[in-house]
């Protein structure tokens, strides 16, 4: 691969990731839609903001899991542009920057809609993009990775998307945003638990790493068993039975993955579990987004 070619930069923002930035901007804006106040403008800025940042926390964490060892070029994982030598340094920094200015300028365009009050909503979530493997403690490499990711994965673009449309907010956008974000960090959880001892020797401490292998075979679908009970609770306590029935069509795919995942248990043949992860994750989104349209 040439370095800093066209090719190298859309291995660095990992297009295969993308869809947890879209998921969460499509239930929180279909949450609207049967609400009342959907916006297609407010959705499509929504959309750009949350697949910029994402874009922008991908190259900060190519480049900073390389200057932390922890990606090496014998990694287990998919290849990263930076630690192959496809993008070099000044490139790398100066893509960094510019995925952060179009971050920001998507982000004014959603101030006409929602108020400046979404400035440090907005500055938050640029700060995740960086801190998450970036600085002088890095989120990832202190157990709060997942966090992290259900947090800016799921709650805050989910429920901004519907409160900015609506001017409103309620249990149900948060326990559909809380399911998205849950579903999307099983994405995390696979690379993590890949990942465990190469993490372990760099000093990445995932959760995985802190609670051990026993844990990280179970976390990966405990995650999928949470969201798939958030759905069911919009049906029985909101009334929305397909957001509640559909992502049912979810669970033997999370079932089937875990099971690859345990028979597998270690080494590079994990990355296509990390493959069926993003599909069934994407599913899901599907699913709960028609479950809600059709409520």
């Amino acid at each position: 691969m040439k370095t800093n070619s066209f090719a190298a930069w859309v291995l660095a923002v990992r297009p295969y990731s993308l869809g947890a930035a879209i998921i969460p901007v499509a239930v929180g804006s279909a949450l609207a839609w049967s609400d009342g106040g959907f916006n297609l403008v407010v959705t499509l800025l929504c959309a750009c903001f949350a697949i910029l940042a994402q874009c922008t926390a991908n190259l900060v964490n190519d480049l900073w899991d390389f200057l932390r060892g922890a990606d090496q070029p014998d990694r287990l994982g998919p290849d990263r542009a930076f630690a192959k030598g496809y993008i070099t340094l000044p490139a790398m920094k100066a893509g960094i920057g510019l995925f952060t200015l179009a971050t920001a300028l998507a982000g004014c365009g959603l101030l006409f809609y929602g108020g400046w009050q979404l400035i440090p909503v907005g500055a938050v979530c640029l700060l995740f993009a960086y801190i998450y493997t970036a600085g002088p403690w890095p989120l990832a490499y202190h157990g709060l990775g997942d966090a992290a990711v259900v947090t800016f994965f799921g709650l805050v673009p989910a429920c901004f998307t519907y409160y900015i449309q609506t001017g409103d907010w309620n249990w149900q956008v948060t326990a559909a945003a809380l399911a998205c974000g849950l579903v999307i960090d099983t994405m995390l959880w696979i690379n993590n638990f890949r990942d465990r001892e190469e993490d372990a020797r760099c000093g990445k401490k995932t959760l995985v790493v802190y609670w051990g292998e026993r844990v990280g075979r179970w976390g990966y679908l405990v995650l999928g068993a949470v969201a798939i009970a958030l759905c069911m609770s919009l049906w029985i306590f909101g009334g929305r039975m397909w957001a509640g029935l559909l992502p049912l069509l979810y669970l033997p795919l999370l079932l089937a993955t875990w099971r690859k995942i345990i028979r597998i248990d270690h080494g590079d043949e994990l990355n296509a579990c990390l493959g069926e992860t993003a599909r069934n994750m994407q599913l899901f989104g599907l699913l709960l987004t028609i479950g809600i349209l059709l409520g």
